[in-house]
């Protein structure tokens, strides 16, 4: 099913829309506040972009010295070239520690693998911690967003669900009520965990340590409580030195939620005493990417959810219309470098305003990228009849001076006289959820000629 179509499921309840592209823009207000209160936002930017361009440059160099480090610091470190290799890796893990119950943090890499149906199906309990993940997972859902994975459910549904899965009274939907429920439910579990797993969101090269953001603190917990920790991170995360780092903490929490800082930036450097760290590198696909120099600075995304809090399309079709683990914009620039076909649908998911890469906290181009995978799709990926028939007239008309301006002039004329029920037909589907301007007589050339012609 094209994202189109999945689109429509979702756009079939207008009020929920409303909601879930106000809520949205909300968060994209506050990132835009939140920028502007810092001096020299831009530099901060040009700076993070230049230091992912070169990590992405010298990867090879920065995850080896890395690796040295974290090994001096008694972390044990793995390697896995894709998600089965990752999610086998992890399982041996547990296997080691006979561990049957794990916790987990908020981490898109082990969404991206598969890893909790994985361990499930080998009689692993994983309960994710973060309450967004929490309320996806037990509604049997994937998240709809990398930062705010469960806002395309009202609280009205989280009530519901937790009285089905936890439950708790009838609350109407009270936010403090409902966070209360699962933070004494997931405390139970945090206790009875064998093992920690936690994404990555830096690994410092230069310390052979890394840092994850939270603003729960539920990573904490379970590392802290478990006497295992596994940490799983994509090769991107990668970043030289340890001074690098405020560069990208000040960008991400401003950009993904408009708060100064995340909650917590807990810093791992070496297992505590009489426990276990270790930390899973993973490719996956990420070198491929890398390869495609059009596309290798997506590698530059720090997983702040900005662009999709902008994107009009995004805020008006929902994360699961996506159908890929990174949803979005910059999600449509990552799922088609995996899977051409099943994701061919995605880069036209997109008005190209280019909002997105006005928003990018790292300066990716994310608009232009979109536009050079549509240029690769239409050519290797079979297109529609009807759009390939309109898009070759469309074609031949705007190439044309005379046609242009005949075929405006209909239009014109069509939207101006032709009876209301021929435009608002089923045919136009741009006409079902809104009413188009007045029209004017004339096109903006005969306006810009008379307007010169009088000044003269």
């Amino acid at each position: 099913m094209s994202h189109s179509e999945k689109a429509a499921i979702f756009n079939k309840n207008e009020a929920k829309v409303n909601w879930h592209d106000k809520a949205l823009w909300y968060v994209r207000e506050k990132r835009d506040n939140a920028a502007h209160g810092v001096k020299g936002w831009e530099y901060l930017r040009d700076t993070a972009s230049k230091i992912k361009g070169n990590v992405l440059s010298n990867l090879d160099n920065y995850l080896e010295e890395f690796e040295a480090n974290a090994l001096k610091n008694g972390i044990k470190v793995h390697w896995a070239s894709d998600a089965e290799e990752h999610n086998s890796i992890v399982h041996k893990i547990l296997e080691a520690h006979n561990a049957k119950k794990v916790v987990k943090s908020k981490s898109m890499l082990t969404e991206e693998c598969h890893l909790n149906p994985y361990l499930n199906d080998r009689g692993i309990e994983v309960v994710d911690t973060d309450l967004g993940e929490y309320i996806v997972q037990i509604a049997k859902e994937t998240p709809s967003h990398i930062v705010l994975p469960a806002i395309h459910k009202t609280k009205e549904e989280v009530d519901e669900l937790f009285q089905e899965h936890l439950g708790t009274k009838p609350s109407n939907g009270n936010p403090e009520y409902l966070t209360n429920e699962a933070r004494k439910h997931l405390r139970n579990k945090f206790l009875q965990a064998d093992v920690a797993i936690t994404g990555v969101n830096f690994a410092i090269a230069d310390t052979g340590g890394f840092v994850v953001v939270t603003n729960e603190g539920n990573a904490d917990m379970g590392a802290h409580l478990a006497p295992v920790h596994i940490a799983c991170m994509g090769i991107e995360k990668i970043i030289p030195k340890e001074e690098h780092l405020g560069v990208f903490l000040r960008l991400l929490a401003r950009s993904a939620t408009g708060q100064p800082i995340t909650t917590y930036s807990s810093h791992f450097n070496k297992p505590a005493e009489g426990k276990e760290l270790h930390i899973v590198i993973v490719d996956n696909g990420r070198t491929e990417q890398l390869s495609r120099e059009d596309f290798r600075s997506s590698l530059h995304c720090i997983r702040c959810g900005a662009c999709m809090n902008t994107c009009p399309i995004y805020r008006r079709s929902g994360g699961h219309s996506y159908d890929a683990t990174i949803p979005g914009p910059i999600g449509s620039i990552l799922s088609p470098g995996k899977d051409l076909t099943k994701h061919s649908s995605l880069p036209f998911a997109s008005t190209l305003c280019g909002s997105c890469s006005n928003v990018c906290p790292v300066k990716i181009n994310i608009h232009e990228q979109l536009y050079k995978w549509r240029q690769i799709i239409v050519k290797e990926e079979p297109q529609p009849f009807v759009k390939k028939s309109i898009l070759k007239i469309a074609g031949k008309v705007l190439e044309n001076r005379r046609l242009y301006n005949f075929a405006g002039k209909s239009a014109r004329f069509m939207l101006k006289y032709a009876p209301k029920f021929m435009i608002y037909s089923k045919l136009n589907a741009w006409g079902n959820a809104r009413d188009l301007p007045e029209v004017k007589n004339t096109n903006f050339d005969d306006w810009y000629k008379a307007k010169r012609k009088n000044k003269k």
